[in-house]
């Protein structure tokens, strides 16, 4: 989304599959420096888990995208699936959340950010019944996992990434994550 180019708009990048079991390495004051250096502004990071938020004149998600996906690969010599949404979507799927996450602890509820819409068909092969009491929720390009034992325990969050994706790139964040970058890119 854009604001008509009037005053620059709040995005947060969300990396995929950096900074995991000591792979993929992106240190995140070396790529706070990479974004400020391709021309985006008051550029912060939150964890070490690839979440960058920075502002930007008037430009699509898609073109923030490959900018971004594109100096990441030439800085550190690998791609990166980047995702990138402005604070009203990130506003939006966190006041969809069809869980009651202020009564859950952050660890417990998951929200995966998805690059295009995914039909519900995808997921007609999963007997929900045989996750309970885990769940998961679709919502506009985002999926909603209750996990009440975590994500890492989660039978459900496996059986999920098991299905094909069909070029749909996806990268989770837990509550806290969602909630905190929801207010970093608050206006």
């Amino acid at each position: 989304m854009t604001n008509g180019g009037t005053t620059p708009t709040a995005y947060a990048a969300l990396l995929r599959g950096v900074n995991v079991s000591g792979h993929r390495k992106v240190p995140m004051a070396e790529l706070r420096a990479l974004l400020s250096g391709i021309g985006l502004a008051e550029v912060r990071t939150h964890l070490q888990t690839g979440n960058a938020v920075f502002t930007s004149p008037a430009r699509s998600e898609e073109e923030l995208e490959t900018l971004v996906g594109q100096a990441i690969e030439e800085r550190f010599g690998f791609a990166v699936d980047v995702l990138v949404r402005d604070h009203a979507y990130l506003a939006a799927v966190a006041g969809a959340c069809p869980f009651p996450a202020g009564e859950l602890a952050g660890r417990q509820l998951h929200v995966t950010y998805f690059s295009a819409p995914v039909e519900a068909a995808a997921y007609a092969s999963l007997r929900p019944e045989a996750f309970l009491p885990e769940e998961f929720r679709l919502g506009d390009r985002a999926l909603y996992l209750y996990a009440p034992d975590g994500m890492g325990r989660s039978k459900l969050a496996e059986a999920l990434a098991r299905l094909p994706s069909r070029g749909v790139v996806a990268t989770s964040r837990n509550w806290n994550t969602v909630a905190k970058l929801v207010e970093l890119t608050r206006p």
